[in-house]
């Protein structure tokens, strides 16, 4: 692969997970908004998230095979329309039902092109794939500081229309990709016959699918509802929308730089066992504190905890699973959207039922299984 080829790839990947960090924060961005516009109950708002994480399950389950044997452009161009369909329908949708479908749709999108795009990062970088994956994934921290730092800071009134803004970018991203020429698939990959079997009759496989479920189930219940918390806790919507920002996404996009270097030297499971270990201690603190400065800093540190756990996972299962990887990511992602739609729906009842306070600490509790779960695996990966 020539250089200029590589390089106009990598920055195609780029645009695609940035764009996936945007829509990954919108729902917290401007769920309280929408709330409000549309008078939703707290189970609604769970419900909402529970389209779209139905949307990413989908997705994601079947789009690895795709891949394999299809390639990788028509699913990046399938996810980046369908986002942009979605984003540009959103601000007039007139009630829940609709919104849902919405959310449905850009969760479908979404679900293409994560797996997708990691999946072109991972062929890119093969000698040293979890530090590639981690500094491509920084972009998506990078967009999830954006959604609610321009909320916060560049919006006046009803934070919905900023979807509008999103879907532009996602055009934009569209016709970029639409000029990138990009490689077909080989003609060993695809999850089918013996490959998949292969496959699909490894434990590790099932670890690592169970360790980005709790993970993803952490990440987005501090994306969609801790904006949220913060509101309750008695802190303005900009502030509590800056924290998101420049506490959560600001952490994960510096810890996914830092800990780029750290896995040249270090073994990716090590990083993510430590990672785990610090969300336990992290996400608990940021439930403390309604202090803005305190609460900052807790989230930051939660930010920078989380920030190598997705990718060096996903560069966990290129390395096991040399063929058929975007089968393999395929599967172990779609167990982590299935974490997103299993803690937001709880979340909402618990928070329906008692507080959200007491719901969210459902998010340390995620994080000390783990623990448990990165322990469990670690024969296997040496095997």
């Amino acid at each position: 692969m020539s250089e200029t080829k590589s390089g106009r790839l990598i920055v195609a990947a780029i645009l695609a997970i940035f764009v996936y960090g945007v829509i990954a924060a919108i729902l917290g961005t401007i769920l309280p908004s929408l709330a409000t516009r549309l008078t939703l109950t707290e189970t609604q708002n769970g419900n909402i998230a529970l389209a779209q994480a139905i949307g990413l399950i989908v997705a994601s389950v079947s789009v690895g095979p795709l891949i394999d044997k299809r390639g990788k452009k028509m699913a990046l161009l399938l996810g980046l329309a369908l986002i942009a369909i979605a984003l540009f329908a959103l601000p007039s949708a007139p009630g829940f039902g609709l919104v849902a479908v919405l959310m449905f749709l850009l969760g479908t999108g979404g679900g293409v092109l994560v797996t997708a795009a990691n999946a072109l990062a991972s062929d890119i970088g093969e000698d040293r794939r979890a530090s590639v994956l981690n500094l491509l994934n920084l972009f998506f921290g990078l967009g999830g500081l954006v959604t609610p730092f321009v909320a916060a800071n560049m919006m006046q009134g009803d934070k919905v229309n900023l979807s509008y803004a999103a879907a532009i970018l996602a055009a934009v991203t569209l016709a970029f990709h639409v000029m990138t020429p990009m490689p077909k698939p080989a003609p060993s990959a695809g999850g089918s016959g013996s490959g998949g079997a292969g496959i699909f009759g490894r434990p590790v496989l099932y670890l690592l699918s169970l360790f980005l479920f709790l993970y993803v189930s952490c990440e987005v219940g501090v994306w969609n509802w801790l904006a949220k918390y913060l509101i309750a806790r008695g802190l303005e919507e900009s502030r509590a929308l800056n924290v998101l920002s420049l506490g959560f996404a600001l952490g994960l996009l510096i810890g996914r730089v830092v800990v780029s270097r750290v896995l040249i030297k270090v073994q990716a499971v090590t990083v993510t066992l430590a990672a785990a270990i610090l969300m336990v201690a992290t996400t608990y603190l940021m439930l403390q504190s309604s202090d803005p400065t305190i609460a900052w800093v807790a989230v930051f540190c939660a930010g920078i905890a989380m920030a190598p756990v997705f990718p060096t996972t996903l560069a966990m299962v290129g390395d096991a699973f040399p063929q058929g990887t975007a089968t393999a990511m395929g599967f172990v992602i779609t167990c982590g959207w299935i974490g997103l739609a299993v803690s937001s729906p709880i979340i909402g009842h618990i928070a329906a039922a008692s507080s959200l306070g007491s719901a969210l600490l459902l998010i340390p509790a995620f994080s000390v299984a783990m623990i448990l779960v990165n322990l469990a695996m670690r024969p296997f990966l040496r095997a």
